[in-house]
């Protein structure tokens, strides 16, 4: 049960403690702590590597399987184009959303910090 709510928390974009409050603040701004339960989202300086890690293997499966599924049947040109594309606009979406996943993964690790 735990696993399950602190990874809906995540896909909302919520602490992933309590749920209570948005972990960013614009596009790219990210508070500093849960108002109201107070963990605190950046944990050490370069923290979020882990996320960066997140945002690639993402990417990349999904990037490697639809190459793969549609290969046979798109001409090399439509794959380039689609799959290129992809990789660099899915990133840039999916940046915050790996943000939040690699922070609710170190709460289920190590949930006292």
């Amino acid at each position: 049960m735990r696993l399950l709510s602190v990874l809906r928390r995540a896909l909302t974009l919520r602490c992933p403690r309590c749920g209570g409050s948005r972990l960013f603040t614009g596009w790219v701004a990210m508070a500093r702590a849960c108002a109201l339960c107070g963990l605190r989202y950046e944990r050490a300086q370069g923290y979020w590597v882990g996320a960066i890690y997140v945002n690639y293997g993402v990417t990349t499966v999904i990037a490697l399987l639809g190459f793969f599924l549609t290969w046979p049947r798109w001409s090399m040109r439509a794959e380039l184009v689609v799959w290129g594309t992809f990789v660099v606009v899915f990133p840039v979406w999916f940046f915050r959303y790996s943000r939040s996943l690699w922070l609710a993964v170190e709460t289920l690790v190590n949930p006292e910090l």
